[in-house]
């Protein structure tokens, strides 16, 4: 079997390998902003899914099934997402992580632009959600590509010792784009005057409104784009490619050298997908659904203002989730938060069943604050540290593929089908089971950690890093 060629003087070297000249204020704001703007487009979409998209795409008398109609498209991003991974994952690791991160952006913000100009339903029939999950596979190819080159730009650049708490700032992004993507549907439903409780058709909200949030993407696409043309090469990638560590298919020799990593990441990534979607997805849909169909039926707009409010807690711990991880290492750390998620998930009954929590104007809101508040915390807790974690359990020049593949081959365990097994299970058994199902996924998530070796003091530019490989010439 070839070896990887180590420093071979042969190999021209880039000048000031050992030197990195972007300011780190730009690094943050690149990984941040794109982040944001990658999770917002997302988001809209998730929101759309909900409140939108069964009325105006999926009509049908029957409202439980519309809804899982709509849930469904939903689900095709994640089916997209490891393709994304695989095509993006490829190129990041053959050419750089800065090409392939405006490629990643630029896919993902075309497709929610075409998506508020499709005709629907009324319009032009099954073409109509046809179109939609098209698009819907178009974004899932993107964000299968943005994570892990934001996740790579940041750690990648860590001063050290303290790589968790750069590599929480594309986390960040998660929460920014959620508040950003469904503070604008909130402003839409009140200017617009719409009720999600008793919807009008004809009404400017489904009208037109709801295409809004979705063409706002344009604008901000550009700025991601902007900043991150200023952007350089990670000299962790540059110094790898200098000793001849390049290969000609990553997505083969990650699955040759690193499959164990490629499990260990996906199933470590499980309980904080499943917990994101229920906190984001499903439980908009349990919250507003109809009373007769086992739900609680609150209003579309107090319930999001509750969200929105919950939404500030996920993103204020996901810094602490940095600066522990750092502090204690990321297994130890992610054993107690991921203990802690499935303890959360008993309690879901004792929160959300209708007869305790009430229904309708009689709803506890309070109680329901508190509940989207300690989920919320709990997701940024274990959320803020998987761009340390994954990245490092694979080599520099597979680094790209394999963090991407983990991630988003998890995204399809735990949050494709996550807001659909959890709306059939309130029909079929009640929302305890709910956390049933999330404190599941939670025990598969321990039993890979526990099966993890610490990476907190791992140098990702080890020359004991890299498997035995077969090098093509850096160029």
């Amino acid at each position: 079997m070839s070896t990887v060629t180590r420093h071979d003087p042969a190999v021209e070297q880039p000048k000031n390998l050992d030197e990195h000249h972007v300011p780190r204020s730009r690094i943050i704001v690149a990984s941040l902003v794109g982040t944001s703007i990658e999770f917002y487009d997302f988001y809209v979409y998730a929101t759309a899914a909900i409140s939108v998209f069964p009325l105006l795409f999926f009509p049908t008398s029957d409202a439980g099934g519309a809804l899982l109609a709509s849930l469904a498209t939903f689900g095709v991003a994640f089916v997209a997402r490891p393709i994304g991974s695989v095509v993006f994952g490829h190129f990041g690791d053959r050419t750089g992580r800065k090409a392939t991160l405006l490629g990643s952006l630029l896919t993902m913000g075309i497709a929610t632009v075409l998506i508020g100009l499709l005709p629907t339903y009324a319009q032009i029939g099954l073409w109509a959600p046809a179109m939609l999950a098209i698009m819907r596979f178009c974004q899932g190819l993107g964000l299968g590509g943005e994570w892990s080159g934001a996740a790579l730009l940041a750690t990648e650049t860590a001063e050290k010792g303290k790589r968790a708490r750069a590599a929480m700032w594309p986390q960040l992004g998660a929460p920014i784009g959620f508040f950003f993507a469904n503070g604008f549907f909130l402003l839409l439903t009140i200017w617009m005057g719409h009720d999600s409780t008793n919807p009008a058709h004809d009404g400017a909200f489904l009208t037109w409104g709801w295409r809004l949030p979705f063409l706002a993407s344009a604008v901000i696409v550009v700025l991601g784009m902007y900043v991150r043309l200023k952007l350089e090469e990670t000299p962790v990638f540059a110094r790898s490619v200098a000793r001849g560590e390049k290969v000609k298919t990553p997505l083969a020799t990650v699955f040759r050298t690193s499959w164990r990593q490629l499990l260990q990441g996906t199933f470590i990534m499980l309980a904080t997908y499943t917990l994101f979607y229920l906190f984001t997805t499903w439980i908009l849909s349990y919250a507003i659904g109809a009373v007769e169909n086992g739900m609680l039926g609150i209003g579309y707009r107090d319930f999001l203002v509750l969200q929105l409010a919950a939404i500030l807690f996920f993103a204020a711990f996901v810094p602490v989730s940095g600066r522990l991880a750092d502090k204690v290492g990321r297994k130890p750390f992610l054993i107690v938060v991921t203990t802690l998620i499935l303890l959360f998930g008993l309690t879901f009954n004792m929160f959300l069943s209708p007869a305790v929590m009430g229904t309708g104007q009689d709803a506890n809101m309070g109680l329901l604050l508190l509940f989207l508040v300690i989920g919320m915390t709990l997701m940024g807790l274990t959320f803020g540290v998987q761009s340390a974690i994954l990245p490092e359990l694979f080599p520099t020049n597979v680094r790209y593929t394999g963090s991407a593949i983990a991630y988003n081959f998890s995204s399809i365990l735990g949050a494709a089908v996550a807001p659909f097994i959890a709306a059939w299970l309130v029909q079929s058994y009640g929302v305890g089971w709910v956390g049933v199902y999330l404190g599941a996924m939670a025990v598969l998530t321990l039993v890979a950690l526990f099966t993890t070796k610490e990476t907190r003091d791992k140098d990702l530019d080890g020359l004991d890093d890299a498997p035995a490989l077969e090098p093509t010439t850096a160029r």
